[in-house]
């Protein structure tokens, strides 16, 4: 008999718990790897910077935290891709704290992001990590279900990612790559968009 995996709304006292865990998820994710190409402060600083992330992904959007925190998925809210002029300065002694000297690579790769986005409302995949450690039980996916069951009908969904091996899984769930396309003198990426249901 399978065993049922455990799903639930994320909650501001979540944060630490999924900020640790998506450090060690993005590890060596080419993204995180630009932004902050030294391994020793990359473990240091994506704890920070995720908790940041996380607390942004939950004020403009929902999440789902699966197995109490071995996956999660952080969706953004249509009209709320983008963080606000009034949250990003709130936040810029933090986010400066988190990045340090890699905040002009992190606002580059930020910019080519957000200028990819399409130009019709949308859900927004941002965040979906799973622990190293739980890889391989399904889990992640469980976390993407939880979210696309959440979306209105009639709502497309979007994500980009920088890691090609993600793409069979994000095609599993109804993504079709839209674009791919590269930060200036920075790593690939794949947009990517579901239909909407």
């Amino acid at each position: 008999m399978e065993r049922s995996i455990a799903v639930r709304p994320a909650s501001e006292g979540d944060r630490a718990t999924i900020a640790t865990m998506l450090a060690r998820a993005f590890a060596e994710d080419p993204i995180f790897s630009f932004i902050l190409p030294d391994p020793s402060a990359r473990q240091h600083q994506l704890p920070r910077l995720f908790s940041l992330l996380t607390a942004s992904d939950l004020k403009g959007g929902r999440g789902f935290l699966v197995e109490e925190g071995a996956a999660v998925t952080l969706w953004r809210a249509p009209g709320r891709a983008k963080v606000g002029l009034i949250e990003m300065l709130l936040n810029g002694p933090a986010l400066i704290g988190a990045l340090r000297g890699a905040l002009p690579r992190a606002l580059r790769v930020s910019g080519a992001v957000e200028h990819r986005f399409p130009a019709e409302p949308f859900h927004y995949l941002h965040i979906a990590g799973c622990d190293p450690a739980a890889q391989g039980r399904g889990l992640g996916g469980a976390a993407i279900r939880a979210g696309l069951a959440a979306v209105p009908p009639g709502m497309p969904c979007y994500l980009e990612t920088g890691t090609e091996s993600n793409l069979g899984l994000y095609q599993r769930f109804g993504f079709a790559v839209s674009e791919e396309w590269r930060v200036p003198n920075g790593p690939r990426l794949w947009s990517m968009r579901r239909a909407a249901a």
